[in-house]
């Protein structure tokens, strides 16, 4: 764990000031989570919050409260610069460089004059001034809890923060069966319910949300699944022009690769998704045991992120891109036999 600068950031949020919160490109429960229950915390404690998303995050996230206070980066750029213009402060929530928030709000960022304060499970982080930073933390979102009780302020978690919270530890956690997923983590959980999240309520409005296309994209992405038995991996892919057959909305392909892990016998497992707008192959990785998606990421396909979860991305066509993939496995063969015992 790294924490920097925890006493001196205390003092300054004695005052009231201008903050502006951040989360990652594409943003996923967890960040989306952890960002609008720190907003909720911070207004309750009487700053003045703004948070500023780099993109649109998905539709089954919108009902979360607080999301129709958030600024889109690239779509309200000037509402966002002048939030950010006029903050005393910057929270990186969720993600650990700042390319991870896309070339455009990248250069803005490497102009803010004041500080920022990073709250974060990833390897690997930038250096910041203020920084709570652990990678054995299961989610952002079970670090902001911690960071508000840090705080002593836990007992101002309403039934708002709790459902921001437990929205993102479900979904970062994939309903609570990773591994990161400790008798800590469930107990946090059992105090935002007590809290005020309800659980059954939220788990519905994640995943009981699909449209009749997303379905049928799930449907689509499992005829695709290719199998490697003797890589002990699976994969699959999705074409830009599989997409728009089946109308694909922001968030229509999370959790999509965790139908490949959950084969018997598959413990290294990965999607393929084209996207025509940034003119690459976006990648994310899963795997069980001690095989390292993190560390295969980063040494071939320009990503990262945690040891059993991981996404990369790749300027190659599809064919190329799949091909270099099943191409490194022979190198992996024993470490994949090691790591897990299925």
């Amino acid at each position: 764990m790294i924490l920097k600068g925890f006493e001196d950031l205390k003092t300054f949020l004695d005052k009231p000031r201008n903050i502006v919160i951040i989360g990652h490109r594409n943003p996923d429960g967890d960040a989306v989570g952890s960002s609008l229950a720190l907003y909720h915390y911070l207004n309750k404690k009487g700053h003045n919050p703004t948070v500023v998303v780099p993109n649109e995050y998905p539709e089954f996230l919108h009902w979360l409260p607080g999301s129709e206070t958030t600024y889109r980066f690239d779509w309200q750029n000037s509402q966002s610069q002048r939030a950010i213009n006029n903050s005393d402060i910057i929270f990186l929530l969720d993600f650990n460089a700042l390319h991870r928030v896309g070339h455009d709000m990248q250069k803005t960022l490497e102009k803010y004059p004041n500080d920022f304060a990073m709250i974060d499970h990833h390897q690997q982080p930038d250096d910041v001034k203020y920084m709570y930073s652990d990678v054995e933390i299961c989610s952002t979102c079970q670090m902001v809890y911690q960071f508000i009780d840090m705080l002593g302020d836990v007992d101002l978690i309403d039934a708002n923060i709790a459902t921001c919270l437990y929205t993102g530890i479900m979904t970062d956690t994939g309903s609570f069966r990773f591994r990161s997923t400790t008798s800590k983590t469930h107990r946090i959980i059992a105090d935002l319910i007590d809290r005020g999240a309800e659980n059954d309520k939220i788990h519905n409005n994640v995943y009981d949300a699909n449209s009749y296309n997303r379905l049928l994209l799930l449907g689509k992405a499992l005829s695709n699944l290719q199998i490697l038995p003797t890589y002990k991996t699976a994969y699959i892919t999705l074409t830009t022009e599989e997409k728009k057959r089946f109308d694909f909305q922001k968030g229509d392909t999370e959790g999509v690769v965790n139908y490949a892990l959950s084969l018997k016998g598959i413990i290294f497992a990965a999607i393929f998704i084209e996207d025509a707008d940034q003119g690459l192959i976006k990648i994310s990785f899963r795997s069980k045991g001690k095989f390292s998606v993190n560390k295969f990421s980063r040494n071939h396909f320009e990503g990262g992120g945690h040891d059993n979860a991981a996404g990369g991305k790749s300027n190659l066509s599809m064919a190329k891109a799949v091909t270099r993939f099943t191409s490194l496995l022979p190198e992996y063969k024993k470490e994949l036999e090691a790591s897990y015992e299925v």
